[in-house]
């Protein structure tokens, strides 16, 4: 019986999503839960998240054993197991894949614009001051289809770097800036890697001509990425 996990995590205590050498991963947590309760098949998630980057509805995908038919009682053991960094909000029957079937994937991106708070750095990103509209502006210029080739990390082989961008906007919450981003799929660190050029034009580190020229593909101008603190996979579409 296949059945998807809908989890959320602090990634700030973990070294990413995927499974680690020094076992210190948000999957390493799953599966060592899933074991001791006698489901050994393999774990599938929906996204990797990097080191630090946080979830409010990851989607994992399990086949159970037949002698776990009682989803709640599943679910509120691997809480009791999984406590107190990773939560199963919901657990649901399910015959597709978590990654596979997926059709579009939902980040924010966490800013903090009040007075400064330490008790925030893991979470959100710190910005004291910024132009609402400068960066709608900016961010408008992601959206659509393109070949996203020069926003991913350095090293990660993709056999196909085009993406469609369904959503890139932001808006002022009380004391938070929000980005948001919706597409068919993220390249890895891509909306880190997008959020620091819309930062960077904000600060006038970065023009839009230049940036406009990079998501062209005309000219690769700017490496950098938000940090990972504000990240959040917020939601999957199947």
């Amino acid at each position: 019986m296949r059945v998807f996990l809908y989890l959320s995590y602090d990634g700030s205590k973990f070294q990413g999503f995927q499974q680690q050498p020094n076992k210190n991963s948000v999957m390493d947590g799953v599966i060592f839960a899933l074991k001791k309760l006698g489901v050994t098949s393999k774990p599938i998630g929906s996204s990797r998240t990097d080191k630090g980057v946080h979830a409010l509805n990851q989607v994992v995908h399990i086949d159970l054993p037949p002698f776990w038919e009682n989803l709640e009682k599943l679910k509120n053991t691997l809480n009791h197991l999984l406590f107190p960094s990773i939560y199963v909000r919901q657990i649901s029957l399910s015959n597709l894949h978590a990654r596979f079937d997926a059709k579009k994937r939902f980040y924010r991106y966490l800013c903090y614009t009040g007075s400064y708070n330490p008790l925030l750095n893991d979470y959100a990103l710190f910005l004291p001051k910024f132009d609402l509209s400068l960066i709608n502006e900016t961010l408008l210029l992601f959206a659509g289809r393109h070949d996203f080739g020069f926003f991913k990390k350095t090293g990660s082989p993709t056999k196909n770097d085009i993406r469609s961008l369904y959503k890139a906007d932001a808006y002022a919450h009380k004391n938070f800036l929000i980005f948001r981003f919706m597409a068919d799929g993220f390249l890895r660190s891509q909306v880190r890697m997008m959020t620091g050029a819309v930062l960077a034009v904000q600060k006038g580190a970065l023009s839009l001509e230049d940036l406009k020229a990079q998501i062209d593909k005309k000219r690769r101008i700017f490496t950098g990425a938000a940090p990972a603190c504000g990240l959040y996979l917020s939601r999957v579409y199947y």
